[in-house]
């Protein structure tokens, strides 16, 4: 790493794939390391060694598991990247100053779970929660992480097109819950709040035509049918009267 980043923040992104940055740009990581860095960066506090060596290296016996951690963090003082951790003789922790995409976002869904959330919001912050956390990763720490942050962005995701809504911003309210809806294309909660964005914008025709293509969807994947509360959303609504020369058409049955 160039000498003039000495000291700089680096930004670690793990939504949408591992990426490390430093004021001179992304920062290149030896082989493998990437999973040391991700899972202590995950962590909300310092971890044992113990623990990173038992979960990165699980079929490992527990003195090849340390030899595979000390080689990791030997790897990672060689490339001159040790400084995005506090190493200690017993822990890791990350190192003062690294900031993490995913806690930011973290606390944000937490926010708006909370309805405590009063900054200004915009597309970006629907961008960051619409991705998902370390894709294609497959140790099972990774998926764990990965499956407890998908839930928490699609309440979010949720959240956040109500909270859209209810401040007349009725592309971002379509916008977010549409990313929910397109993060998991069977949840009901998803299409309910899209379903509700289009109707506090005045759009029925949208409103409907959202809730048939999830009615349609569920009965083809899943041989369900919407719930009670997704119906009252729409039981109102009819499709509008074929109109002839301005005027409601007549229909007469024989």
């Amino acid at each position: 790493m160039p000498s003039s980043d000495e000291g700089a923040t680096l930004r670690m992104a793990l939504l949408g794939g591992f990426r490390l940055a430093g004021a001179g740009g992304c920062v290149r990581i030896p082989a493998g390391s990437e999973r040391l860095l991700a899972y202590v960066a995950l962590r909300s506090g310092p971890v044992a060694r113990s623990d990173v060596a038992e979960n990165l290296w699980p079929g490992a016996s527990e003195a090849r598991a340390h030899a595979a951690l000390r080689s990791a963090l030997a790897r990672l003082r060689g490339a001159g990247c040790c400084r995005a951790l506090d190493i200690g003789p017993a822990e890791l922790a990350l190192a003062e100053g690294v900031t993490v995409d995913v806690h930011e976002l973290r606390a944000l869904a937490r926010e708006l779970l909370d309805a405590t959330e009063t900054r200004s919001l915009g597309t970006g912050e629907i961008d960051g929660l619409s991705q998902d956390l370390l894709p294609g990763w497959c140790d099972d720490w990774a998926l764990r992480e990965a499956e407890e942050w998908r839930q928490l962005r699609l309440h979010a995701l949720e959240a956040l097109a109500h909270h859209f809504a209810g401040a007349r911003r009725y592309a971002h309210a379509v916008s977010a819950a549409g990313a929910a809806v397109r993060a998991e294309p069977l949840r009901e909660s998803a299409h309910a709040a899209l379903i509700k964005a289009h109707l506090a914008e005045g759009n029925q025709s949208e409103a409907l035509r959202a809730f048939r293509s999830y009615q349609e969807l569920l009965r083809s994947e899943l041989g369900l049918s919407p719930t009670p509360g997704l119906l009252g959303l729409v039981a109102g609504l009819r499709p509008a009267a074929p109109r002839v020369d301005g005027h409601h058409a007549t229909v007469t049955r024989r």
